[in-house]
């Protein structure tokens, strides 16, 4: 994957969030989370919506192994990969929301384009 940024989690933990975040995005086109996950699920759920227009046995195989929920890639190879066929890359948008009242930290939406 390269340079990531590390969330303060262990690696297991931060991977495992990124995954069902990115099956969340899939399920639901959008979710709330902070500016700094939500720029790293960007780099996940780009890889994986490549994935899905790639469209083969082997594609839909890496993408089950990847995510945790089956129906998300059910949903990835029959409904949000053919949407973009003629895109390349860019799938994502992060629009941010200011702080939350907690912790002040910066939260953010991501959904899909």
């Amino acid at each position: 994957m390269g340079s990531h940024r590390k969330l303060g989690f262990e690696t297991s933990h931060r991977v495992a969030m990124l995954r069902n975040m990115t099956a969340d995005l899939i399920n639901h086109g959008k979710i709330v989370t902070t500016v700094t996950r939500a720029k790293e699920l960007r780099r996940v759920a780009e890889r994986t919506i490549t994935l899905g227009k790639r469209g083969d046995l082997h594609a839909r195989r890496q993408a089950a192994a990847y995510l945790y929920d089956p129906n998300a890639v059910s949903k990835l190879f029959e409904e949000v990969a053919p949407k973009y066929k003629e895109r390349n890359g860019g799938y994502t948008r992060i629009l941010k929301l200011g702080p939350r009242r907690g912790d002040g930290a910066e939260m953010a939406i991501i959904e899909l384009v």
